[in-house]
C-alpha cells in the first residue's frame, strides 16, 4: 500500500519497496514476495540472474525464476529487476567489458519479457563512463514502458561537525535518460529504540518525496524492535508479528516521515497538474481569450489585491483630501477583459473616498458582452463606460489621470505590454500615472532533462526555438537570476524603441560542480505603483499568486559546463512591422547556434 496520503496531493503515489539481498531461485521468489507484501511493502527489488553468471556460447541465462512462478500482474506491479552488480561497461579488461554489455542486454531483454515496471542499473564504476552512457542510451531507444533506475552514490561534500549525512549528487549522467532511486541510508536509534534518521536525512528524504520518487529499503536490520509497536504511539497495536518483515520498522518510519509532511498550500494544489507541462504563451493581440482562461486568471485574488493597493495609493496621491468632494479622477482600464480590474478600481475608490470615472477598453467582443452584464448587475452604469475597441485604434474623448492594464506575460514584455501601452499612452495626461509603472525580466540557467526530452520528442528545430510557459518542477537552478530587460511607463523617451539586447555572464557556484544547461528559465518583476510590486522572480515573488508560470527558453543541444566555468548568454528582443520575437544564444563555455533567428519559429503577432 502507498506510504500514505498527503493533504492536497493527488499526484503519483509514493511507494516503498525492499531489496532482496540473497539470490532467490525457483519457488522461493513467490514466498519472498508474499512475505514482503503482507508486511506492507509495495514491491521487491530482486536479482533477475544468478550473480555468478558469465556469458558463454550456448549458455542458457540462469534466471532467478521462471516467468511462470508469478502471474503477469505480479511481475509488472510488484517486481523491480536488479541488474547484476558485477557489470562494468567501462572496464579496461576488454573481456569483462564485452561480457558486461552482453549480460546487461540479456537481463534487460528478460525484464522486458516479464513486463517489469523498472530495472535498477548498477552505478558506473569510474568517473569516465562514456561506454556506459552509450550502451544505456542504446537500450533506452528500444524500451517503451519499462523505466531504468540508477543508483547514485551520495558523498560528503565537506567534513561535517554534526551527523554524518552531508551529501551531494556526484553524478554527471545527464546524457542518458535516468530515473531517480532513493537508496537506503544509515538509520540512527531514537530514545525508544526505534530506527530514525538524522534531521538532514529527513530533509533529504522529504525533498525526494516532493519529486514523486519511490523508496527502496536495503540492508539488514540493525534494530531489535518489537514488531507490535508503531510510530503513531499506539501502544496497544497487536498486529500479527509473525508475518512482518524484519525491515518493517524502517518502513513504518519512512511512512511516518511522509505522512507528517505539511499539506500542500493552495497555490501548489492548483499548480500540481501543470508541473513540467509545456504550454505555448498566449497571443493576446492576435487571439481572443476563452471564458475558461478568463475565469482562471480571475481566481487569482492576490494579483487583484495588489492592483487595488496600487490604485488606492495612486488615487490618494492624485487627489488630496481637500479636493475629494470636487475632483473626479478619470481612470482607463485598457484590456479590461471581463472586468476584474474595473472592480478593483472601484473598490479602491470606495476605500479611499475618491470619485472615479472609469473607461473599460476591451477588444474581445465576447468579453465585452460579459462586461455589460457585470456593469448592469453591479449598478455601475453611471461610473463605467465600456469601449469595445482595440486600445491602439480608439480615440479617447478625454485624457486619463490613471492608466491601468494587466498585459504582463511570464517574461514581463512577452505578451506585448510595451507595444500596447506605448499605443495607449496618448490617452494619458502629461502627469498621468501608469499602473504598472515598470517591469523587468530575469533569467537563470537550469538543468531540465524532462523538458528537454519532451521538446526533443517533436523531432524538429522549431520546438527548440520556441519559448514555453511551464510550471518548473523537476529542474536544477544553476545560478542566481540576472536582469535582462526593463520597460518603463509612460515612456517619455523621444527615440523610444522596444528592441533590446543583453549579454549576461553567470558564475556557477563551486559546490555545484560540472553541470548541463538545457535552457534558461525566465521571470518578471513589476512595479505597479511606488512600493507595490507584483512578480514571479524567485527572490521577490508575490506569495500565493498563480496567474503566471515561468517561461522556458530551451537550447537545441545541452551545454556542458565544467566546474568553475562561467556561462555567457546573449538575448535579443526584436521588433518587426507585424511581430515581436526573441533570439538567444550561448557563447561560453561553448557556442550554441542563435536560436529563433528572425523569428522563424516563434513570434508574437502585433
Amino acid at each position: 500500500m502507498p506510504l500514505g496520503q498527503r493533504a492536497g496531493d493527488k499526484s503519483e503515489s509514493r511507494y516503498c519497496g525492499v531489496e532482496v539481498l540473497d539470490f532467490p531461485a525457483g519457488e522461493e521468489l513467490p514466498a519472498v514476495l508474499s512475505h514482503s507484501l503482507s508486511s506492507s511493502f509495495d514491491f521487491l527489488l530482486a536479482p533477475l540472474v544468478d550473480p555468478d553468471y558469465r556469458p558463454a556460447p550456448g549458455a542458457v541465462l540462469p534466471v532467478a525464476a521462471s516467468d511462470l512462478v508469478l502471474g503477469p500482474a505480479q511481475w509488472s506491479s510488484h517486481i523491480v529487476g536488479k541488474i547484476s552488480e558485477w557489470i562494468d561497461l567501462d572496464s579496461e579488461d576488454e573481456q569483462l567489458r564485452l561480457d558486461s554489455e552482453i549480460t546487461l542486454k540479456q537481463e534487460i531483454a528478460w525484464a522486458s519479457h516479464l513486463s517489469l515496471q523498472a530495472c535498477v542499473l548498477p552505478p558506473p564504476k569510474r568517473s569516465s563512463c562514456a561506454n556506459y552512457a552509450r550502451v544505456v542510451n542504446h537500450i533506452l531507444q528500444g524500451l517503451t514502458n519499462m523505466q531504468l533506475w540508477l543508483r547514485i552514490p551520495l558523498e560528503k561534500s565537506e567534513p561535517m561537525d554534526e551527523d554524518h549525512d552531508g551529501a551531494k549528487d556526484n553524478s554527471n549522467m545527464e546524457h542518458t535518460a535516468i530515473y531517480e532511486l532513493t537508496r537506503a541510508v544509515a538509520f540512527l536509534t531514537n530514545a525508544r529504540g526505534y530506527p530514525c534518521l538524522s534531521k538532514r536525512h529527513q530533509k533529504l528524504l522529504t525533498g525526494f518525496f516532493n519529486h514523486s520518487v519511490q523508496v527502496i529499503i536495503s540492508g539488514r536490520s540493525n534494530h531489535n524492535v518489537s514488531q507490535g509497536g508503531v510510530l503513531s504511539g499506539d501502544e496497544n497495536h497487536t498486529e500479527d508479528t509473525a508475518v512482518r518483515h524484519a525491515l518493517s520498522p524502517y518502513l513504518d518510519y519512512i511512512a511516518y516521515i511522509y505522512q507528517r509532511m505539511d499539506p500542500l498550500p493552495e497555490q501548489e494544489r492548483f499548480e500540481i497538474n501543470y508541473r513540467d507541462f509545456l504550454q505555448s504563451p498566449l497571443q493576446p493581440l492576435m487571439d481572443n481569450l476563452e471564458a475558461q482562461t478568463y475565469e482562471t486568471f480571475e481566481k487569482d485574488t492576490v494579483k487583484y489585491t495588489q492592483y487595488q493597493r496600487a490604485i488606492a495609493k495612486a488615487l490618494v496621491d492624485r487627489v488630496s483630501d481637500d479636493d475629494v468632494s470636487t475632483t473626479k479622477t478619470v481612470l482607463m482600464v485598457v484590456g479590461a477583459g471581463r472586468g476584474p480590474l474595473v472592480r478593483a478600481s472601484l473598490q479602491a475608490a470606495e476605500e479611499t473616498g475618491r470619485k472615479l470615472k472609469v473607461y473599460a477598453v476591451e477588444k474581445n467582443p465576447n468579453a465585452v458582452i460579459t462586461l455589460h452584464s457585470l456593469i448592469k448587475l453591479e449598478g455601475w452604469e453611471s461610473l463605467v463606460t465600456i469601449i469595445s475597441s482595440d486600445m491602439r485604434c480608439w480615440d479617447a474623448p478625454e485624457k486619463a489621470d490613471i492608466l491601468v492594464s494587466e498585459l504582463l506575460g511570464s517574461f514581463g514584455d512577452n505578451e506585448l505590454s510595451p507595444e500596447c501601452l506605448d499605443g495607449a499612452q496618448r490617452f494619458l495626461k502629461p502627469d498621468g500615472i501608469s499602473i504598472p509603472s515598470s517591469y523587468t525580466s530575469f533569467i537563470e540557467p537550469i538543468t531540465a532533462s524532462k523538458l528537454h526530452n519532451d521538446i526533443k520528442a517533436h523531432k524538429d528545430i522549431a520546438h527548440f526555438e520556441t519559448a514555453y510557459v511551464v510550471k518548473l518542477h523537476r529542474i536544477a537552478r544553476l545560478a542566481p537570476t540576472q536582469l535582462v530587460f526593463t520597460f518603463d511607463h509612460p515612456n517619455t523617451s523621444p527615440n523610444a524603441s522596444n528592441q533590446r539586447y543583453a549579454k549576461l555572464k553567470f558564475e556557477i557556484p563551486q559546490e555545484t560542480g560540472s553541470c548541463l544547461v538545457h535552457g534558461f528559465a525566465g521571470y518578471f518583476d513589476a512595479v505597479l505603483y511606488k512600493d507595490v510590486h507584483l512578480g514571479i522572480e524567485p527572490n521577490t515573488a508575490t506569495p500565493n499568486m498563480f496567474s503566471w508560470f515561468p517561461i522556458f527558453f530551451p537550447l537545441r543541444k545541452p551545454i556542458y559546463v565544467p566546474s568553475k566555468s562561467p556561462i555567457e548568454v546573449h538575448f535579443w528582443r526584436c521588433c518587426g512591422a507585424t511581430k515581436v520575437w526573441y533570439e538567444w544564444a550561448v557563447t561560453a563555455p561553448s557556442p550554441s547556434p542563435i536560436h529563433n533567428s528572425n523569428g522563424r519559429s516563434y513570434w508574437v503577432g502585433l
